[in-house]
């Protein structure tokens, strides 16, 4: 196969990168010039564990390449998967602007039969669209397919993802386009489900709605059980050895971020609400989630009382472990806070800093850290915000040694509270004693 990927951004890159593993050979395109340079020498603009090493190794092989060329890539590929953004208003209603001047690009180099497959998460119903927009620009009545073929990707596993997937979701209307995207992934078998168009483009909204469903779900639990004796990841662990619940995304904590779960349950409350259908199970679950760090930052005056003057070590940034995004991530929202009491902060995050200093550049008030150790020193407390795995392993005995005050309060369950207490720590985390 000859295929075009349109936009490198996160999805964009390891979707090109991964279908040339596969053997395709694959044009990836952006407008952005810089970025396709940066790109061509292997080195992708996001941390991402592995990406760098999947496009030099399909770079080398010749599989892989970069142009700036987007009519050119058009022209040359047989299908062309659509991987640009679609960023949302308040109201969770997505811009298609990006889509639809891609189906315009697209209209006007159609040059043969091409299947357009929609790789961005969109609203169900864009493939209507994207078809009127093309048949409108093109020209004659040169054929096309449009498809749909959601990603499923997690920031910090998105290679594993990409290359050993637990299903791929092909959503599709005629059996030219069927056969064609099923060769594309002929490997997995029968992993690929093939569905219409409008379900495969549900399918991506419904799964982490729904994911973001369980993590709210427990948090909820998590505040039951500190008016209780209860223990949550007891619970937690109770829950999901049923099967029919599973163990996964019921870690409490301080809920979710980053840019797919707050985008895709506003997106999918908009949507049903647009089509007349009561989503307030939906508006609960973004609801509770908001309140996660307000819910922690009453910890850490329950701990300090005062927060002013304090000075307070942050440990990890980013969303999520294994990446250096922020969107959406809850230290954005906690440090603002503390800033307004304020605290003196003192930050760490192995990969988000430079990230963070766009949102919160270096200052009195602010100031980034090379290690955890230095930034625990001298703190009032210590906060733990991001589960890297370094922190797990963290020389507890010397941040106490090295602390004003031994106080850790811990939004992630990092650390067992017995064994932590015993060390001489004042320890606070969530849905535990």
């Amino acid at each position: 196969m000859k295929i075009a990927v349109i936009g490198t951004g996160y999805v964009g890159l390891v979707t090109a990168a991964g279908l040339a593993e596969f053997g395709h050979t694959v044009i990836g395109t952006d407008k952005d010039s810089e970025k396709i340079e940066q790109i061509s020498r292997g080195t992708a603009p996001i941390y991402e564990p592995g990406l760098d090493e999947l496009l030099k190794r399909n770079l080398a092989k010749g599989t892989l390449t970069f142009t700036a060329d987007v009519d050119g890539a058009i022209r040359d590929a047989g299908v062309i998967f659509v991987c640009v953004g679609t960023p949302q208003d308040e109201s969770g209603r997505a811009d298609m602007s990006q889509v639809e001047g891609v189906s315009r690009t697209i209209a006007q180099n159609l040059n043969g039969y091409k299947v357009i497959v929609e790789k961005s998460t969109v609203p169900v119903k864009t493939s209507d669209w994207i078809k009127r927009i093309i048949t409108l620009y093109r020209k004659g009545d040169t054929p096309f397919d449009v498809a749909s073929n959601p990603e499923f990707l997690r920031e910090g596993s998105a290679v594993s993802d990409f290359l050993e997937p637990d299903r791929i979701i092909v959503g599709v209307e005629s059996d030219r386009a069927r056969d064609i995207l099923v060769r594309i992934y002929k490997k997995f078998g029968d992993r690929v489900v093939v569905t219409n168009i409008d379900t495969a483009e549900l399918i991506k909204h419904a799964s982490n709605s729904f994911l973001a469903l369980k993590i709210s779900y427990i948090n909820m639990i998590s505040d039951l059980c500190e008016k209780t004796a209860a223990d949550v990841e007891q619970v937690a662990f109770g829950m999901g050895r049923d099967p029919r619940i599973g163990k996964e995304f019921l870690s409490a904590g301080l809920g979710y971020g980053g840019s797919c779960f707050p985008k895709d349950i506003k997106a999918l409350t908009k949507i049903g609400e647009d089509m007349g259908v009561n989503m307030d199970l939906l508006k609960e679950a973004d609801r509770v989630n908001h309140k996660r760090t307000a819910v922690f930052v009453d910890k850490v005056k329950r701990a300090l009382w005062i927060l002013k003057d304090k000075r307070i070590a942050v440990l990890g940034l980013a969303f999520k472990p294994e990446t250096d995004d922020i969107r959406e991530a809850s230290s954005i929202k906690i440090i603002r806070e503390l800033i307004k009491e304020g605290s003196v902060l003192r930050l760490y995050d192995p990969k988000a800093m430079d990230n963070m200093k766009e949102v919160f550049p270096g200052s009195p008030q602010v100031v980034y850290c090379e290690d955890p150790f230095q930034a625990a020193l001298d703190a009032n407390a210590l906060l733990v915000i991001t589960e890297w795995a370094e922190f797990r392993t963290l020389d507890l005995a010397r941040i106490k040694d090295i602390m004003a005050n031994p106080i850790i309060v811990d939004g992630r369950n990092m650390f067992e509270p017995g064994s932590v207490r015993k060390l001489g720590f004042e320890y606070y985390s969530v849905g535990r004693k």
